[in-house]
């Protein structure tokens, strides 16, 4: 992805970019996904201008999904917040590894793995240690 502008977030609770999709499928059916986040971008404009949200499986980055919308969310708590309307579509991406971070981080567009090639994306995920030992030798 070319975006000049995009974020990436550790994926808690999901293994893998396949588990991710299946969870998302169920939660959204089939739509566009939302995640809701405390801190709104500040670089909004940026990122619609075709930003995406990388996922981190397990120290890997490894999919992506286009940032459709940003639209304010309050919680029962009464904290506004922010929902990011993602494409339901997951693009694998070429995996990279990543150190652990909390909440959400800018990724320049520069510094954005690239999309697997057509077909890749459907092969069976790799178990997240060889995932990440590959990615660390430049191998996949």
């Amino acid at each position: 992805m070319s975006a000049s502008l995009n974020l990436m977030k550790l994926c808690v609770g999901c293994d893998d970019p396949a588990e991710l999709a299946a969870w998302q499928k169920h939660r959204f059916g089939g739509g566009p996904a939302r995640h809701v986040t405390r801190m709104w971008p500040k670089r909004e404009a940026e990122l619609l201008d075709g930003g995406s949200i990388y996922w981190v499986f397990k120290g890997v980055m490894q999919a992506r999904q286009r940032v459709l919308e940003l639209q304010e969310v309050q919680g029962e708590d009464g904290i506004r917040r922010c929902a990011l309307i993602l494409d339901p579509e997951l693009v694998r991406v070429a995996a990279v590894p990543r150190r652990p971070f909390q909440g959400w981080r800018y990724l320049p567009g520069a510094e954005a793995p690239p999309d697997l090639p057509a077909g890749r994306g459907d092969e069976p995920d790799l178990p997240p240690e060889i995932a990440r030992a590959l990615a660390e030798m430049g191998l996949r």
